[in-house]
């Protein structure tokens, strides 16, 4: 199963299922997550995870050295879909951020309304190093989360940073023991049980301004994503991820 959905105490956990690639999402895994958030409104809470020491590695790269716009279109618009969910749904949503966040995988994280991560856990995005851009959360929103400079370096510099350094930045809520993490979110949806959900999802739906201010820039930054599908610089970023090895893009013109 790409996707493991279970019901503890008074949560849905959704757990993401594909560690040979690190857990990244392909549309359908994608839809399979909305669906799944859209049906824990009688849930006091939705947890995230992953599965194999990974927690996300964002949309799966696996048709990118060949890639056609129907295909990419698709999996971009998944991967919005799915942020959308998460900050539509009327429950807090909690990333337990079990290991490698990477990519989309870190913008699922800017996503969700609280984060808790073993300290084993790795954070960064991918984009320009990959031939492509993370316009879904970490070029807009995660600005408003750590500020503009630090989204920047995140967003251009593809770097990896700690679990300590992503709790310096504010891009998680706590850091625990690997082995306190489930035990950890298990007491934070407990906390929440305590409060009035009703209230609870006013104040999440308030909180929303910067998410739906953004919204338009993340469809225009979709649009220009499509229009370079193909070009030499998303081949060339997708090849060498494949291959394991140092991109070698092309000179700007």
């Amino acid at each position: 199963m790409d996707v493991i959905i279970t019901q503890r105490n008074s949560a849905t956990w959704i757990q993401l299922n594909r560690p040979e690639r690190r857990n990244a999402f392909d549309p359908d895994m994608a839809a399979t997550i909305v669906k799944a958030i859209d049906g824990a409104t009688a849930s006091r809470a939705v947890v995230i995870t992953g599965s194999g020491g990974s927690f996300c590695a964002g949309g799966a790269l696996t048709s990118l050295a060949k890639p056609t716009e129907p295909d990419m279109r698709q999996m971009y618009e998944g991967s919005l879909r799915l942020f959308d969910a998460i900050r539509r749904c009327p429950r807090p949503v909690i990333a337990a951020v079990n290991g490698a966040a990477a990519g989309g995988g870190n913008e699922l994280i800017v996503a969700c309304d609280l984060a808790v991560a073993a300290k084993s856990a790795t954070f960064g995005q991918t984009g320009p190093k990959v031939g492509s851009a993370p316009v879904t959360g970490a070029t807009n929103v995660m600005g408003i989360q750590i500020g503009e400079k630090r989204a920047k370096e995140l967003s251009m510099l593809c770097r990896r940073y700690s679990a300590e350094q992503a709790l310096h930045m504010g891009l998680v809520n706590s850091v625990v023991d690997d082995d306190d993490l489930d035990s950890t979110v298990n007491e934070w949806v407990e906390e929440l049980s305590q409060l009035s959900a009703r209230y609870l999802e006013i104040t999440k739906v308030s909180s929303n301004l910067w998410w739906n201010a953004a919204r338009d820039s993340f469809s225009t930054g979709l649009g220009m994503l499509i229009q370079a599908v193909g070009s030499p610089d998303m081949i060339e970023g997708a090849s060498a991820f494949l291959e394991k090895r140092k991109p070698s893009f092309p000179a700007p013109e």
